[in-house]
């Protein structure tokens, strides 16, 4: 997994609300355990029509929005628990996704995988919003040891919650084997302990 420390980018905006895990990646393109190549089909059914043509009123395919930080609507990630949804987002090549609420199942998957879901409150998701619709240059710095997401233009800032952890995941680029493996040393001297007592 890619490190994360702090990271300052433009956003896409993507201000609706109840975006679910079949919205995010189709059912029909879960055809794979491999992780790459779902980001071409993220939003798949909003971001071109029935022959493959792009919309060019989605904001994926709006030239003037782009980054490495998804701004969504309250429940994102609401629907099925396939963790499909952050592989796309993760993919596409999203690192944080900001909203006010995330579904339980989704937020988990993203964290596993390399997504930062940052919780903010409404207040500052709609001054997000605002300044990204004022000026789509607008960028937001996320603080990940500080723990706190800051809109530059206007200097608003949140702190957010995140466990220690996954916290030292991310600081660190550890996946669940990465930690594991990192500590490794810490494992078999405590196995060796055990066994000893025995």
């Amino acid at each position: 997994m890619e490190k994360l420390n702090i990271l300052t980018s433009t956003c896409v905006p993507l201000n609706v609300a109840s975006v679910d895990t079949d919205q995010i990646i189709p059912a029909r393109f879960l055809k794979t355990t491999v992780r790459k190549g779902f980001g071409e089909n993220l939003f798949r059914d909003w971001r071109y029509d029935a022959a493959g043509t792009p919309l060019p009123d989605f904001v994926l395919n709006n030239k003037r929005y782009g980054g490495q930080v998804l701004a969504a609507g309250t429940n994102f990630g609401c629907g099925s628990s396939r963790e499909h949804a952050a592989w796309a987002i993760a993919d596409y090549g999203f690192r944080v996704v900001i909203s006010s609420l995330f579904a339980d199942i989704f937020k988990g998957n993203a964290l596993n995988n390399g997504i930062l879901p940052i919780e903010a409150s409404e207040a500052f998701i709609a001054a997000l919003f605002a300044e990204i619709e004022k000026n789509p240059a607008t960028t937001v710095t996320v603080d990940l040891p500080q723990q706190t997401v800051t809109i530059n233009s206007i200097g608003k800032s949140e702190h957010f919650d995140l466990n220690t952890y996954k916290k030292s995941c991310f600081l660190n680029g550890y996946d669940d084997i990465g930690y594991l493996l990192s500590i490794k040393e810490k494992i078999e001297a405590y196995e060796k302990n055990c066994s000893a007592r025995r």
